[in-house]
């Protein structure tokens, strides 16, 4: 029987229903659905690599490394997977297990476990302590100031936009989400504002450009604040931003008159968002305003998932949005308003996914093939997750309460969204 047949029946043996794409081995032979993606097996190393971990890792794995591969549409590949996880209920018997494993010493998977791919993460130290938090950022947003110049906009500006259609440009969205940021912030000339993980400086050099803010901006990358600090030369605009290399639990300036956080909270961990919220709290003058931009999941899966933890972000935590107002509210913040973005991020990886696959071979030669591929499905999955809302990402504007308990917002004025 040919390589791509024996593979299909043991495979749907395994998950108890049809595979949802064509499969096509490292013999060239093809199996299975007739229609749509075409799973590529290159080599029995794929196989072996699911045998060690039978599940999103082993699959990550494979597919980073070029072992295992995609014809046609990614991301139509991944849902229909995805919806099969969601459908399928497989009852292995004692007899089918046996199968499984004859049909793995036949075909040669058994083996040693196979080294992680180098682009694979690996951390050390306690989660979430400082030294932990560095190493991790700097494993994803050190990657190369060219790598991400040549994948998002002009702004350098790596959250979900803000589109007035779908079709924007994501120039254009881009720089409306930073007008939304400052515009629900109430920024005026003269006004501090501190952007906590400031990325290569976007929402800091928009708010001075612009709105004529005086900003400090925190990082833990040496990669963004280098860029960030050219730019600001570029645009004459050193004398009003200051960007550091300094962690959110170090920050002890006099209160700002505001703070913007754009997709930062994800990284400070479920044990210490606590402390991320009343920093943010003890950051903000009395009446001050905070504008907190952050990715969701819902309660029973937190965590980014095995391929962002090992790939992308690690130690990445998310939790539903209303368990971070509560945790936002603990600290002594009102929350005003919560603005849900989930269908502009759908839009926002889209034009990135659509970037990545325009300057491949170029950002390959930048970065390797391995990380080019961490991307490439990186950003597949996530336009599904948020497509398909198992992920979300909201807008929340809070405000620090006077003494009396006096938000400062007036009771004329409108929220602005």
């Amino acid at each position: 029987m040919a390589i791509a047949s024996t593979l299909a029946q043991t495979a749907e043996r395994a998950i108890g229903a049809p595979l949802p794409v064509r499969l096509r081995a490292w013999d060239d032979s093809e199996a299975g659905a007739a229609d749509g993606p075409v799973a590529i097996v290159r080599s029995r190393r794929a196989l072996r690599r699911l045998l060690w971990d039978p599940n999103e890792l082993g699959l990550a794995r494979a597919y980073v490394s070029g072992e295992l591969d995609v014809e046609g549409d990614l991301a139509e590949a991944l849902s229909r997977f995805w919806a099969l996880a969601r459908t399928a209920k497989p009852k292995l018997t004692l007899k089918d297990k046996a199968a499984i494993v004859r049909t793995g010493l036949k075909l040669g998977v058994f083996g040693k476990r196979p080294p992680a791919p180098a682009a694979e993460a690996r951390l050390s130290g306690d989660e979430h302590s400082k030294d932990r938090d560095r190493a991790a950022i700097a494993h994803h947003y050190d990657l190369s100031n060219e790598f991400y110049s040549r994948v998002l906009d002009p702004q350098m500006a790596y959250s979900c936009a803000y589109f007035t259609k779908p079709d924007d440009p994501i120039e254009d969205a881009q720089r409306a989400k930073l007008d939304l940021v400052c515009t629900k912030l109430d920024l005026r000339p003269g006004d501090r504002l501190l952007d906590v993980g400031c990325g290569w400086g976007s929402l800091a050099i928009h708010a001075a450009r612009h709105y004529g803010a005086r900003v400090t901006g925190i990082t833990l990358s040496a990669e963004q604040r280098a860029f960030i600090l050219a730019r600001l030369d570029e645009y004459g605009l050193a004398d009003q931003v200051e960007v550091r290399l300094q962690d959110y639990r170090d920050l002890d300036d006099e209160p700002f008159d505001a703070i913007g956080t754009l997709e930062m909270g994800e990284h400070v961990g479920a044990a210490n968002y606590p402390v991320y919220a009343a920093t943010l709290f003890r950051m903000l003058k009395p009446r001050g305003r905070l504008l907190l931009q952050q990715m969701s999941r819902g309660a029973t899966a937190q965590g980014g998932g095995a391929f962002i933890e090992s790939y992308v972000a690690p130690d990445m935590n998310m939790r539903p949005v209303g368990q971070t107002v509560d945790l936002l509210e603990q600290a002594g913040l009102e929350v005003r308003d919560v603005h849900a973005l989930r269908e502009h991020y759908v839009w926002t990886v889209r034009a990135w996914a659509r970037t990545l696959e325009e300057k491949w071979d170029e950002l390959v030669d930048l970065v390797g093939e391995q990380q080019a591929r961490v991307w490439r499905l990186y950003l597949a999955g996530g336009a599904l997750a948020f497509e398909e809302n198992r992920m979300g990402v909201d807008q929340i504007l809070a405000v620090r309460p006077t003494a009396d308990g006096a938000s400062g917002f007036p009771a004329t004025r409108e929220v602005f969204l």
